[in-house]
Order: structure tokens, then C-alpha cells, then sequence
């Protein structure tokens, strides 16, 4: 499968709401296997491919 998924993001996990094998981070909008995605923003409802993106997104909101 190489499909997009749609997901709510909650304090320890996320549903899926279409299924799908990946999302987008949105910070690098490198694509994030959902096995591997471990960095989101419950507030803003993205996700972030690393805490490298994560901490620059974080500094962004700060400024």
C-alpha cells in the first residue's frame, strides 16, 4: 500500500481515520511510515517526521 492516512492525534496515540500506510510531517513534509511515527502535535494535529522537526516546529511557536 502506498496510501496517505488520515489520523486524529490524542496525548499517547492516534486513530485512524482513513486508512492508509503513511503520513506527512509537517515541518520537512518527508514521508512518515505509521509504524514509525512516534512525533505529533495534539494542538495543531500534525505530525513530525523526528524531534529534529518536532523542536523546530516547537521553536517556530515560541517566537
Amino acid at each position: 500500500m502506498n496510501k496517505l492516512a488520515k489520523l486524529k492525534y490524542l496525548p499517547n496515540n492516534f486513530e485512524i481515520i482513513e486508512e492508509g500506510d503513511h503520513v506527512i510531517c509537517a515541518v520537512s513534509g518527508k514521508k512518515i511510515p505509521l509504524e514509525n511515527l512516534n512525533y505529533w502535535n495534539i494542538d495543531e494535529q500534525e505530525a513530525y517526521f523526528s524531534y529534529l522537526e518536532a523542536s523546530i516546529k516547537k521553536e517556530k511557536n515560541t517566537k
